[in-house]
């Protein structure tokens, strides 16, 4: 797990060696363990290493045999053994032990297919000094990120936003669609970015840049499809399933540096921790566990149950460490504002980071369940859009009339009850084409009117609920309910949840490994029916069959909680006066993108604790702390 950077195709109109320098700079923790640099006419490659295989001689770049290739490469690649032993049976002759050389004569042997080959998370840039072009791919399910520009003829790439604000062309116009998208779902979705002119590499691509040209070509090679299913016993399947899952837990355990897992009070994170300690039987396995004081956002008391069970049945290695957080000021936001690069509002971070943190003491190397409730119908909002479709039936005034009387009641939070209820209504009035946006949405048409200025709102060319559809792309599955979850995969996934995980992990200099978004479990997940995933109201159905060896009862009929942070409180009291210097401070009033009528109602009915505005609140909170950061002078 590392950290990369380049400039193609310079032309000496600055001095790119110092920029490099600084963009690698950027990133140290990233890879705290070391660093390199490629150094060719017109190309500069750099590389931040957190040293994971290979300790001794796994340092980048890396180089063919003849150095006419050169590799950076941030991630790791699962079935580099079977590979290397299959080159080097061709004739092929390694330099080092590293998972990452096997890259380079794959290349030499199969230019065209090479990136197929590969199993893992990962992102390169793989420089051809023959052909003078550079080659830059991302792993299927873009667990790794890759940015990038093109401008003047050069590409300037790096594993994080800020990396490319080192140098002096990168672009600072934002894009006000992208912003829209931002305030709608927390994050901007994947490839675009906040700002105009950068994007990140889609996942399941790589892009060949020649140098003689000046520009880029970017080629998918891997397409998830959920049109064919399987037809075997549900028993078979689960089977199946429990072998491909922990096959994947297997290869992810392969490290020469201390690994863990997280271990909360969900189904995903106890199955990858039981599965560990099963697969590490006769070595400890160690497992890490944070949570807040309110309980509404704490799950201690399940993972310890969930631990209880897994050491009953592996001997008694599972070594659980678990630690009360708090965030008592702002200098946790703050930092991790500025690790974004670009606005990014899911709060879960906060403790997610907190997590790396505490792990990061004494591991290097954590497994976690990122992927499951995409790939298996965990979110609660796949039951809600199946019950919304049932509600159809019903006369739309109806509809809207319940939604009426509910609105007369506290908004208590979306936790609650009544906060559920709320927004269940107010999809079930949506049409259909619309409503899982509108499950999603957290800045409506009838809000962004009111909270966009009239300049900002005027930019827009589509509604949300459009450039939604278009983001999630071409959808391949036949099944009405399926449909959200492929969306999910498509966009919630890349563009929240996987940066989360990179960039609170890697501030840390943390790797975190998913076992469940291994290619075979992807694969054979997408062909398991949805009616054995979302079965009557029961989520994650087969999964749940398939592990249920490994889950305490407790944990298996335990509703869903995520891994939030109590913020509507928190901006009613400790964050107070941070969140109200932030909210109306001079750079985003200035700034031309919002109201301040509409910011300052927003504020004060939030504060009286008859609405709960805190999602909202937040993204505005976030997004003024990224223009107090941002590049200066960019204009908008």
């Amino acid at each position: 797990m590392c950290g990369i950077a380049g400039i193609i195709n310079h032309r000496d109109q600055y001095n790119e060696s110092e920029i490099l320098n600084a963009m690698c700079g950027t990133m140290y923790h990233r890879g705290p363990d070391g660093g390199g640099i490629f150094a060719a006419p017109g190309v500069l490659l750099g590389h931040r290493r957190l040293a994971v295989i290979d300790l001794e001689s796994g340092d980048q770049p890396l180089y063919s045999e003849d150095r006419s290739l050169a590799l950076v490469i941030n991630g790791e690649i699962y079935n580099f053994a079977s590979l290397r032993r299959e080159l080097e049976s061709k004739g092929h002759t390694f330099a080092t032990s590293s998972d990452s050389e096997v890259l380079l004569h794959l290349y030499e042997e199969s230019p065209d297919t090479f990136i197929n080959r590969l199993e893992g998370m990962f992102a390169f840039a793989l420089w051809d000094s023959k052909k003078q072009r550079l080659i830059l791919g991302r792993d299927r399910m873009g667990k790794k990120p890759l940015y990038y520009f093109i401008k003047k003829g050069s590409l300037v790439f790096g594993s994080e936003l800020e990396v490319l604000k080192c140098h002096p062309d990168c672009p600072g116009t934002l894009d006000p669609e992208a912003l829209a998208d931002y305030f709608s779902l927390l994050y901007v979705p994947q490839p675009y970015t906040v700002y105009k002119e950068i994007y990140a590499l889609p996942a399941a691509h790589y892009m060949i840049f020649e140098c003689a040209a000046g520009k880029g070509t970017l080629h998918p090679y891997w397409q998830l499809d959920l049109s064919k299913k399987h037809t075997a016993p549900r028993a078979e399947i689960a089977e199946e399933l429990r072998r491909l899952v922990t096959e994947a837990v297997r290869k992810r355990l392969v490290s020469d540096v201390p690994t863990g897992v997280f271990l909360s009070g969900g189904i995903d994170s106890n199955i990858v921790t039981g599965l560990a300690a099963e697969l590490l039987q006769g070595n400890s396995c160690r497992a890490y566990t944070v949570g807040f004081r309110e309980s509404r956002y704490d799950e201690r008391a399940l993972a310890r149950i969930g631990a209880a069970f897994i050491n009953g049945r592996s001997g008694g290695n599972l070594i659980c460490k678990e630690r009360e957080v708090d965030i008592p000021d702002f200098s946790l936001v703050e930092e991790l504002t500025a690790h974004c690069g670009q606005p990014y509002a899911d709060s879960s971070i906060l403790p997610t980071a907190l997590l790396s943190a505490f792990a990061r003491e004494e591991i290097t190397v954590a497994l976690s369940g990122d992927g499951a409730d995409e790939l298996f119908g965990g979110y609660e909002r796949y039951l809600a859009m199946a019950m919304a479709a049932k509600l159809e039936k019903l006369p739309r005034f109806f509809r809207r009339s319940m939604l009426q009387g509910i609105s007369l009641f506290p908004d208590r939070g979306e936790r609650s009850f009544s906060g559920r209820l709320r927004r269940f209504l107010r999809i079930s009035c949506t049409e259909e084409k619309n409503r899982y946006f509108a499950i999603l949405d957290r800045a409506p048409e009838t809000l962004r009117r009111k909270l966009f200025s009239q300049e900002f709102y005027s930019q827009l060319c589509s509604s949300g609920a459009e450039r939604f559809r278009r983001n999630a792309g071409t959808l391949t599955t036949r099944d009405r309910g399926e449909i959200f979850s492929e969306m999910d995969l498509h966009t919630y996934l890349p563009g929240d949840i996987l940066p989360k995980a990179d960039i609170s992990s890697m501030a840390n200099s943390l790797e975190v490994r998913s076992p469940f978004l291994d290619r075979e479990v992807v694969e054979f997940a997408s062909r398991i029916p949805w009616e054995m995933k979302l079965c009557g109201k029961e989520r994650k159905s087969i999964l749940k069959e398939a592990f249920g060896h490994l889950l305490a009862p407790e944990i298996r009929s335990a509703p869903k909680k995520g891994f939030g942070v109590p913020v509507a409180s928190l901006l009613r009291n400790r964050w107070y006066n941070s969140a109200e210097e932030l909210l109306f401070s001079e750079k985003l009033l200035q700034s031309g993108f919002l109201n301040p009528e509409t910011l300052k109602t927003l504020w004060r009915q939030h504060q009286s604790g008859k609405l709960d505005h805190s999602y909202i609140l937040w993204s505005i909170i976030i997004f003024a702390l990224f223009l107090k950061n941002a590049v200066p002078d960019k204009g908008r």
